[in-house]
C-alpha cells in the first residue's frame, strides 16, 4: 500500500537442576517428551503475544504446551507489541484507535488503555517507560509504566515505524520509514542525540545482546543495515530477501529477518544468508530468551511459524488471529 508520500507498507484488506526421578516423575517426563519430541524437549517457560491487526485481538501462545492459551480483545488494528523487562506487562499499539493497551501477562486482563499519538505502530520498553512510535504524527510518545500516563512527546523523523531499546535501557532506536533514518533517543533526557542515514524505508530494528550493534531492516532496499552503537555509525549492509520487515537477534547473537515479499526468514552470518521458507507475508519476528526458538508472524496466512534454531527449520505452524503483525516474547 502506498501512502502517497513515498512510504510503502504491505497491502492490507483494510486500513489507510538435576535429580534422579521417581516413577511418577519419570512418567510425566515421558509424556512431555512425547509432546515435544524435537531437539529442544523442554523450552524455557515463555509466552508469545501476537497482535492480530485484522481481528482486533492478541493471541497468547505457550511454547511448552504448544497451544494458544488466550485471546485478548484490544483496540482497532493492533500492530506492535512490547514486553516489560520483568515479563509481567505487555504493551500493544492499536493503530486505528490511537491507543496502547496495557495487558497483565499473567491474568491476560487489560489494565489500562492509554491515548497516544496518531497511528501508533511500534512499542519498546526501557526501564520504567514505554516508547511508542506514532507513524502518523512523526513523534514518539513516552508512557510512564507506573502511572500508564504519557509524560512526553519526542519529535523524530518522518513516519516513525519501530523502536528497540538497548539491553542496558539507556537508548531507544527508532526507524523513520519516510526519512530513511534512525533516531537515537537518550532515555535519561528523552532527547534525540543522533540521527543516522540507513537504507530505504527502514522498518524493523533490533539490538545485539551486548548492545554494541543495531540491526535495521531496510524494506525498500531488500537489505539489513548493521550499525555500530558506539558511534553510532553505519557499519555494513547485508542483502536479504524481498521486502524485509521484522528483525530479531537471539541471546546467542543469531540475526533473523522476516522477508514479507519472498515468504522467507533470512539467517545472517553466511553469504548469501540462509533462507528459511515460512508462510505468506512474514512480518514480525521474535526470539525465545534461551535462543531455542524464533517465532514469526505470517500476516497473509493468519499464522505464526515456530523455527527451531538448532536446525533452522519450521517445526510448528500455529493458527492465530487475522493479519498478525507484531509479537513479543515474555518469560
Amino acid at each position: 500500500m502506498s501512502f502517497g508520500n513515498g512510504a510503502t507498507r504491505i497491502p492490507r484488506a483494510r486500513r489507510p537442576g538435576t535429580r534422579r526421578a521417581g516413577g511418577a516423575l519419570t512418567a510425566l517426563l515421558l509424556v512431555l517428551a512425547s509432546v515435544c519430541p524435537e531437539a529442544h524437549a523442554y523450552p524455557a517457560r515463555v509466552q508469545v503475544f501476537v497482535a492480530n491487526s485484522g481481528s482486533d485481538n492478541v493471541t497468547v501462545y505457550d511454547p511448552r504446551m504448544r497451544e494458544v492459551v488466550a485471546t485478548i480483545p484490544v483496540g482497532r488494528s493492533p500492530v506492535g507489541v512490547g514486553a516489560a523487562p520483568g515479563g509481567d506487562r505487555v504493551y500493544v499499539t492499536n493503530e486505528l484507535s490511537d491507543t496502547v493497551s496495557v495487558i497483565d501477562a499473567r491474568t491476560y486482563s487489560t489494565l489500562a488503555t492509554v491515548p497516544v499519538g496518531l497511528h501508533p505502530f511500534g512499542v519498546a520498553v526501557a526501564g520504567s517507560r514505554a516508547y511508542v512510535t506514532n507513524f502518523g504524527a512523526d513523534t514518539v510518545s513516552v508512557i510512564d509504566t507506573a502511572t500508564n500516563k504519557v509524560v512526553r512527546q519526542i519529535p523524530v523523523g518522518r513516519l516513525p515505524h519501530s523502536p528497540a531499546a538497548s539491553p542496558d535501557g539507556r537508548r531507544v532506536y527508532v526507524t523513520n520509514n519516510g526519512a530513511a533514518t534512525v533516531s537515537v533517543i537518550d532515555v535519561g533526557s528523552d532527547q534525540v542525540v543522533a540521527t543516522l542515514p540507513v537504507g530505504r524505508f527502514p522498518a524493523g530494528v533490533a539490538t545485539s545482546p551486548a548492545g554494541d550493534r543495531v540491526y535495521v531492516a531496510a524494506t525498500g532496499a531488500n537489505s539489513v543495515n548493521a550499525i555500530s552503537a558506539s558511534g553510532p555509525t553505519l557499519m555494513t549492509t547485508q542483502p536479504v530477501g524481498a521486502v524485509p520487515m521484522g528483525v530479531a537477534v537471539t541471546p546467542r547473537g543469531q540475526v533473523y529477518v522476516a522477508n514479507a515479499g519472498s515468504d522467507t526468514v533470512s539467517l545472517l552470518g553466511r553469504n548469501p544468508p540462509v533462507a528459511i521458507p515460512v508462510q505468506d507475508e512474514p512480518e514480525g519476528v521474535a526470539a525465545a530468551p534461551d535462543s531455542s526458538y524464533v517465532f514469526v508472524t505470517n500476516s497473509a496466512s493468519g499464522s505464526m511459524s515456530v523455527i527451531d534454531t538448532a536446525t533452522n527449520t519450521v517445526i510448528a505452524t500455529v493458527p492465530v488471529g487475522a493479519e498478525p503483525e507484531g509479537l513479543a516474547v515474555t518469560s
